[in-house]
């Protein structure tokens, strides 16, 4: 494994301030519930065919559940074999690794990662819930040591907590640290980690990338102002890092072309702000927000299933399956949003990624 330099640090730190659209890679299954490389592999081209920037994997819309079936690091190794294979040599995707558990977890799972080649670890803090900021800290700082850290503000109803301002500022601080993924679901919270990484005068090393399904679009257009030292200081988030865009990917791409070149223009029209609440509308469809996220992962197989892309929506966990009514709610939004689909794209390709 190389050794992880400050050059390939500043190389990674580059990469996703280019602002990039980087979908969770989900997690293809059989019927009997076995890892099906086939499908696995077709979505990992899918992603790439569509344009994205790069691939989260070993995320929360991989299921977390991998860990304990022994399939962290072939998934983790079959994405990125994929990606290799897949992408053109002149093209590099930014693969981000999601890493769990207590620390000595946390630490093995970077080194896993970042031995296979993966860019950075996108953190979750969820194990050490209920823990000190300074033990936070500490655990954080243990595995920036081993592979360049992505923050993740993880919401609560899926196993988040609350970080406070202080806290976003001291993450924002730490040697290699290279962006955070806000994800709270929550606007106020939002804010706290644009103050921080401006507490931390971070805001040109530390790129936020957008995890809020809620608002995606308005997170991406909007110029988000805080005061330092008595002047304003401007930041924006630069991306998307996202289970919801793992579907109708290409669309996806498409949309945060559209919010980078309003943003870079200054100008949001009121077409822009329309899109963002139909994009929340299909997150709430595919997401389940109405039996409180219980079908997060399943809705989203339900898409690529549809498409051809996914044999059936099984889950590591047989409990886990479209919430009461949701295969109802994804019917309705295909049916009264199905400009932002991609299915023709899907149909178009989909025999060379099965192939």
């Amino acid at each position: 494994m190389s050794a992880l330099t400050p050059e390939k640090v500043a190389h990674v730190r580059e990469l996703l301030q280019r602002g990039l659209a980087i979908p969770a890679h989900p997690l293809a299954l059989t019927s009997e519930r076995q890892l099906d490389e086939r499908r696995q592999r077709a979505l990992s081209r899918y992603y790439v065919d569509a344009g994205v920037g790069g691939l989260a994997v070993g995320v929360h819309t991989t299921q977390f559940a991998i860990r304990e079936v022994g399939l962290y690091e072939p998934v983790l190794r079959l994405a990125m074999d994929a990606v290799r294979e897949w992408a053109p040599g002149d093209r590099e995707l930014a693969m981000v690794a999601g890493i769990c558990g207590q620390t000595a977890q946390a630490v093995a799972e970077a080194r896993t990662a970042h031995g296979l080649g993966y860019h950075a670890g996108l953190l979750s803090l969820a194990a050490l819930r209920g823990q000190r900021e300074d033990a936070l800290i500490a655990h954080c700082e243990a595995v920036a040591r081993e592979i360049p850290l992505i923050g993740f503000y993880l919401q609560a109803a899926v196993g988040g907590m609350d970080l406070s301002a202080e806290f976003w500022a001291r993450f924002a601080s730490i040697d290699n640290v290279v962006a955070i993924k806000v994800a709270p679901f929550h606007r106020y919270r939002t804010l706290d980690v644009v103050r921080g990484v401006v507490m931390a005068r971070a805001e040109k090393r530390v790129s936020l990338y957008t995890g809020n399904d809620d608002h995606i679009v308005l997170d991406l257009v909007t110029p988000f102002t805080v005061p330092r030292d008595g002047e304003p200081v401007t930041v924006r988030f630069r991306g998307g890092l996202l289970g919801h865009w793992s579907v109708w990917t290409s669309s996806a791409v498409r949309i945060l072309d559209q919010c980078q070149a309003a943003a870079k223009r200054g100008e949001v029209d009121a077409q822009m702000l329309a899109l963002d609440s139909r994009v929340t509308d299909c997150n709430s469809a595919f997401f389940d927000v109405a039996n409180d996220f219980h079908g997060c992962i399943a809705g989203c197989h339900e898409v690529l299933r549809r498409q051809g892309l996914l044999e059936g929506i099984w889950c590591l966990d047989p409990q886990e399956g479209l919430g009461q009514g949701q295969k109802d709610a994804i019917d309705r939004v295909y049916a009264e949003h199905a400009d932002l689909a991609d299915d023709a794209f899907v149909a178009a390709n989909l025999s060379r990624w099965l192939g």
